[in-house]
């Protein structure tokens, strides 16, 4: 498989949070994931602390055994914690943007090493025209990236239904789904709905 997925278990925290409780834990359902063929595990250690804690954070960099991806923003204190723990991804700098060719370009201007495309507008679309043209903007965002030497993710809102037009893209290094593969496996488990994901990205 041409594409390595990166399981996002933001929710998974958020689901324990709403409850103040232990859990259910986002480490633990990361180690599930990676059993079951996650090629990444990606967290956002915000400011509010509004889902992932640092306690995660820290658990997680001694477990995880794939590629640990920390997304955060450029303060200092998070500075600090990435230096502090050393995940396996946020120094390389990587800008989620909208599938624009000027953003694209603009990212390149930056020094940035990668984007990560907002699917969004694609996921969200109701009607096949605007779904399609939404489409090609990600297509033409991702090769004019590829084209510049940038590595190409993308993500947000993808889901069961309507990933796999987007692992056909070739450009596209990386896909980060996390909602809708935490919101399966609340009802299938964590190891089923990572692998129907995998899945469906390979038959793309």
């Amino acid at each position: 498989m041409r594409q390595r997925l990166g399981v996002n278990v933001d929710h998974v925290a958020t689901l324990r949070q709403v409850r103040r409780a232990a859990y259910p834990d986002p480490v633990t359902a990361a180690a599930l994931a990676e059993a079951a063929g996650a090629g990444q595990i990606t967290i956002h250690l915000r400011e509010d602390r509004r889902h992932i804690q640092d306690r995660d954070l820290k658990l997680l960099r001694e477990t995880c055994q794939t590629l640990l991806n920390l997304e955060m923003a450029a303060t200092q204190e998070m500075v600090k914690i990435a230096y502090e723990v050393k995940p396996d991804l946020v120094i390389q700098v990587s800008l989620f943007i909208d599938p624009d060719l000027d953003q694209v370009r603009a990212a390149h201007k930056l020094s940035a090493d990668r984007i990560e495309l907002h699917t969004g507008r694609y996921c969200e679309a109701r009607k096949a025209k605007e779904r399609a043209r939404e489409l090609i903007r990600v297509v033409d965002a991702a090769r004019a990236g590829a084209k510049l030497g940038l590595g190409v993710a993308a993500g947000h809102g993808l889901n069961y239904q309507n990933v796999e037009a987007i692992a056909r893209i070739p450009e596209i290094d990386e896909l980060n789904i996390g909602h809708a593969i935490v919101a399966r496996a609340v009802l299938v488990g964590m190891d089923r709905a990572v692998r129907d994901m995998l899945q469906l990205m390979q038959d793309a």
